[in-house]
């Protein structure tokens, strides 16, 4: 922990965790806004989940392409522009009496215009500390994006069952305007100016390690959300236990990453990783006692943010420093695909079978199948234990021969 403590002394890292953690807590509350609001207005959780399908097709169809706008027009245009457009469409989502594509739209507009705050901060993250301290940075990042998961969720639903859909609504685009703005504001996101990308668009997937990265972000993100169909399944809706449950797989998840965070990354860790999430998840097919699920799930935690601070590390140290933004977008992308595919996979699965015990399957071969993934190609993966994992800087020396 002594070395975290050094970490945030570091000038600007504190201020920049937090700020794009405000930033990014209304990705933790918008999914269930839209949800219960729609389903209230229209009375169909089928047309909810048609407006939410909207806005995540948005989201992971402009991740790659506003993530390369900041290099184009820099961050701070780009991330206020977004969050502007971001946050009226959540206020005609909540305040207009719109039709079911109306609120489709509206969702789509929501999704495409979501603020790259994640790309960002993981760009501007190598400049403000040295090499030695970015491996530890990225798994900080990641255990404490876990806080997000853990309150937003009890939040909003609290807020929209308890006080009105349209109340959860305005406090979806308060924190967006609030949060994006402090992150915005910060001096570091104006200091760090990202070069434009002289490759064409998508040639940085032709990276193995990102291409990577994008793939396993998919199976391990699709390996969470099929676990918390699984968890819903089996407690139902209004059960407390489920709730705890999913806290107690994000607080593994949390002391994973604050726990293995200053171990060095080599070409094997991701699959290090993954064993033990693959390990938890099996173990939760055994039975489905509340102490049983909570404990196999906290030993699969334990692997989650480690995993993906290995998938930001070799990210970063493959591209070169103006494709970094880029390289996260289609990251961000495959983990939103990967949200969709498993919680549509495991609630097949839990229909198919009649029990929950169909989407700890689905979760678990999601986690073995990325298992075999990072062992299948850990020839593509780099070896960071003794090499700076900084991006490749864009301005190279030339070799001149002289005669």
């Amino acid at each position: 922990m002594a070395g975290y403590r050094d970490l945030l002394r570091t000038p600007g890292v504190g201020r920049m965790i937090i700020a794009q953690l405000t930033a990014r807590f209304p990705s933790g509350m918008t999914s269930l806004a839209i949800l219960l609001h729609v389903e209230q207005q229209t009375g169909s959780y089928g047309a909810a989940g048609l407006v939410l399908a909207a806005t995540s097709v948005g989201q992971a169809a402009a991740g790659p392409v506003t993530s390369r706008w900041m290099g184009v027009w820099g961050m701070r245009r780009v991330l206020t522009l977004t969050a502007a457009v971001c946050t009226l469409a959540v206020l005609a989502l909540g305040l207009l009496p719109l039709s079911l594509p109306g609120y489709m739209v509206c969702g789509l507009i929501a999704g495409l215009s979501t603020p790259p705050v994640q790309s960002a901060v993981r760009t501007i993250y190598p400049k403000l500390v040295n090499s030695s301290q970015l491996t530890p940075l990225f798994s900080l990042d990641a255990s404490l994006q876990e806080i997000i998961w853990i309150i937003a969720p009890v939040v909003i639903t609290l807020v929209s069952t308890q006080i009105g859909t349209t109340t959860g609504l305005m406090l979806v685009a308060i924190i967006l305007v609030l949060g994006c703005g402090w992150f915005i504001s910060s001096p570091e996101v104006g200091r760090v100016r990202i070069p434009r990308s002289r490759r064409a668009f998508g040639r940085v997937l032709l990276r193995p390690p990102v291409a990577l990265a994008t793939v396993l972000g998919f199976l391990v993100v699709g390996a969470c959300s099929a676990v918390e169909v699984g968890v819903v399944a089996t407690f139902d809706h209004g059960n407390l236990n489920a709730g705890l449950v999913l806290a107690v797989f994000a607080a593994g998840s949390l002391a994973g990453g604050l726990s293995f965070g200053h171990i060095p990354i080599g070409p094997w860790a991701m699959a290090r990783r993954l064993i033990i999430v693959a390990v938890g998840l099996g173990l939760t097919m055994v039975m489905l006692n509340v102490y049983w699920l909570g404990g196999a799930l906290f030993l699969a935690g334990l692997g989650v943010a480690p995993a993906f601070a290995v998938m930001f590390a070799i990210t970063t140290a493959s591209v070169k420093f103006s494709e970094t933004a880029e390289a996260f977008g289609w990251a961000g992308t495959g983990q939103l695909i990967g949200a969709a595919a498993g919680s549509a996979i495991a609630g097949f699965l839990v229909d198919g079978t009649g029990g929950a015990t169909g989407a700890y399957l689905a979760a678990a071969l999601f986690a073995i199948v990325g298992l075999i993934v990072s062992v299948a190609f850990v020839r593509a993966l780099p070896d960071l234990r003794h090499r700076d994992p900084s991006p490749i800087p864009d301005t190279e020396p030339v070799a001149v021969v002289s005669s």
